[in-house]
């Protein structure tokens, strides 16, 4: 079974960064654009970034643009999220999913999810 495992979160001062870690199994981690979203209590789970199979391509959402940065080691199957001048608002688990197909800034878009890391970013 596919397994994806989040790690990194825990409780940051607000202005502080984090760097999260994605590690996943059986896949063809190469071939699989990888994303990132977060629900914080009371919403629904949205989009932050995603990255392609190779690397090459990026996205991210309005909300962490500038401040987010996306990465893959596909030797460690592993994917990283590392987030800069963290906020408040920025409180949310995050989980990191994997598709077989296309790198997808939508939840519909992937096949396989991660139980995700608390961040906690104080004031």
């Amino acid at each position: 079974q596919v397994q994806l495992v989040e790690s990194g979160g825990g409780l940051v001062q607000a202005g502080g960064s984090l760097r999260l870690s994605c590690a996943a199994s059986e896949l063809t981690f190469s071939s699989n654009g990888m994303g990132w979203f977060r629900q914080a209590p009371g919403k629904g789970r949205e989009f932050v970034g995603a990255v392609s199979g190779s690397g090459g391509a990026t996205y991210y959402a309005s909300s962490v643009k500038g401040r987010a940065t996306i990465s893959r080691d596909n030797a460690k199957n592993t994917v990283y999220l590392q987030v800069e001048s963290l906020k408040p608002e920025d409180t949310a688990v995050y989980y990191c999913a994997a598709s077989l197909y296309r790198t997808s800034t939508m939840i519909s878009g992937y096949d396989y999810w991660g139980q995700g890391t608390q961040v906690t970013v104080s004031s």
